[in-house]
């Protein structure tokens, strides 16, 4: 006879593994993936494609290179992100103007306007994930996420 899975999901949470830091991070990041996931969804963005456009509105100016770098993701991922976003006419590649070799990437006025309203969305999972966190607890949690994320900084 299987176990009842509130005693399962009870034995799993007593584990030792919930006292390693690296699986929390895991954990509360895929919690917060699939909801930021879902609430992007109805833009036709993804966490990924949010983070390019959102930088990328933003007026830096990023090369792909340092989009790459920034986002922690492979330079084969950010072109395929670029190159999406650009199909969908949210972004442009622009020559960098301080260095020709590179290209900037750029939000399109529909891109900027697509970053504004996806971030509403991103904003309001995020805030339902959080929920539970009084605010001084959320903005101790991003202090802290901010220092491991930048530790140079």
């Amino acid at each position: 006879m299987p176990k009842p899975v509130d005693v399962v999901a009870a034995g799993l949470r007593a584990s030792t593994l919930t006292d390693d830091m690296s699986f929390l991070l895991a954990r509360a990041n895929a919690i917060a993936l699939a909801a930021g996931n879902a609430a992007l969804a109805e833009h036709g963005l993804k966490a990924r494609s949010y983070s390019v456009l959102s930088l990328a509105a933003d007026g830096a100016g990023p090369s792909q290179r340092e989009l790459a770098e920034f986002l922690r993701l492979d330079p084969s991922q950010v072109v395929s992100l670029v190159d999406d976003l650009q199909s969908r006419g949210l972004v442009e590649r622009r020559p960098d103007p301080v260095d020709r070799r590179a290209n900037v990437v750029v939000a399109t006025d529909a891109g900027r306007a697509l970053a504004l309203a996806a971030r509403d969305s991103a904003r309001s999972a995020e805030e339902q994930v959080h929920a539970h966190l009084s605010d001084d607890e959320r903005q101790t949690l991003t202090d802290l996420l901010r220092t491991l994320a930048f530790p140079e900084a």
